[in-house]
């Protein structure tokens, strides 16, 4: 058997390949796999539409179903206007930390899950391991739902899976969801002095921003003083902001994303059907002033939440293996609540803290990184026993 990596040799390796959103993380995959066949263990790729990106997903043990799922994604979020002190792409220790792009965010877990490869060859598993790698995590979570329908005839069906998001090892059994539209109002331009005459796309494009605001504050009043979450409530968001051409024209055009972040217990769906009947009948508006107006809402993501379980079998190997029985939620979105949609038992637990997530001079505490790896020392005595 060819000479199995650490750890940290793997975690190395994978933060040199600068997978950002934006790019191909091939390279990336290519080194993946060609690692694991080395080792003796075949996979399976899931590429996007035009083939520049893949997931990876493989198997390990008998031929049975009931194992566990490691996955993490391999994208990472890009570093262009930020100011790192080391090369983003080159893991530096210093200060018991590990720096680095995707160190924490989350090449961490991604580089532990690969690291139980060989010993778990070496020692034959009892119960099977898979493991999966996912793609445009950071775009919207829109690689794995392709990828859990593409393993279901290649693989035995695994009864649980963990997403190894930071969490500083914490199991994680709910996170909201979210769904977000990319927004293009078209105007029509004249001068300013004439406002009557054109339709500024900016000024009915704020309309709907201003809906969001109002939606914010309803859902805070309304907020369930009981939620574990922060905030307590569904909210919606507009991060960007671009249209127009000049002060003195009505804009013809005003671009934005507006987005929500849903509890659990309310539907992304439901909210995207308020939202857009609210799209519509500004449209409507707009265009009895002038017909050539529109408004388009192209949905960019969908990303369900995820729910505590009763008794969830992912939860309580989890619970297991960190001795953390403490409630534990987080209001982003994860990858957890997509495999739990397709009949999975989900749970979110993985090193690092998600402070240090998409930050310049992201970073994993060497301290986080053993607990990771003590947590895979421990989940592969449970597979082997």
């Amino acid at each position: 058997m060819p000479t199995a990596l650490s750890a940290r040799e793997l975690l190395e390796k994978l933060v040199s390949f600068p997978t950002v959103s934006r790019v191909s993380n091939l390279d990336l995959v290519d080194w993946v796999e060609d690692y694991l066949d080395g080792l003796g263990v075949s996979c399976h790729r899931d590429y996007n539409a035009d083939g520049t990106k893949a997931s990876l997903y493989c198997h390990l043990g008998p031929e049975a179903e009931g194992g566990v799922i490691l996955s993490g994604h391999t994208d990472v979020v890009p570093v262009d206007g930020q100011s790192w002190d080391t090369d983003p792409f080159q893991v530096v220790e210093k200060d018991r930390r590990l720096y680095g792009r995707g160190t924490c965010d989350m090449k961490g877990f991604d580089a532990l899950a690969l690291s139980l490869v060989a010993p778990a060859l070496e020692r034959g598993l009892s119960r099977p391991l898979q493991i999966c790698l996912t793609r445009d995590e950071e775009i919207g979570c829109i690689g794995a739902p392709p990828m859990i329908a593409a393993m279901q005839p290649h693989m035995p069906r695994a009864a649980l899976a963990i997403i190894g998001e930071p969490t500083s090892m914490r199991p994680v059994t709910g996170h909201k969801g979210g769904i977000g539209f990319d927004m293009h109002v078209r105007g029509f331009e004249v001068h300013s002095s004439l406002p009557d005459q054109g339709v500024s796309a900016i000024m009915e494009g704020i309309k709907l921003i201003d809906w969001a605001n109002r939606i914010n504050a309803e859902n805070k009043a309304n907020a369930d003083p009981g939620s574990p979450f922060d905030p307590p409530y569904t909210s919606v968001h507009v991060g960007k902001i671009e249209g127009g051409t000049a002060h003195n024209i009505t804009a013809k055009d005003c671009r934005f994303v507006l987005s929500f972040r849903c509890v659990p217990t309310e539907t992304p769906g439901d909210w995207a059907d308020r939202y857009l009947a609210e799209v519509r009948a500004l449209e409507a508006e707009i265009r009895k002033v002038r017909p050539e107006c529109f408004i388009t809402a192209v949905p960019l993501w969908d990303v369900p939440g995820l729910k505590p379980e009763t008794d969830g079998a992912a939860e309580a190997l989890v619970r297991r293996l960190t001795g953390d029985n403490a409630t534990h939620v987080v209001s982003f979105g994860t990858e957890a609540g997509q495999f739990q949609s397709s009949g999975y038992s989900a749970v979110v637990c993985g090193p690092g803290n998600i402070e240090q997530a998409h930050q310049p001079n992201e970073f994993i505490t060497l301290e986080q990184f053993r607990k990771g790896q003590d947590f895979m020392d421990m989940l592969l005595d449970v597979l082997t026993e």
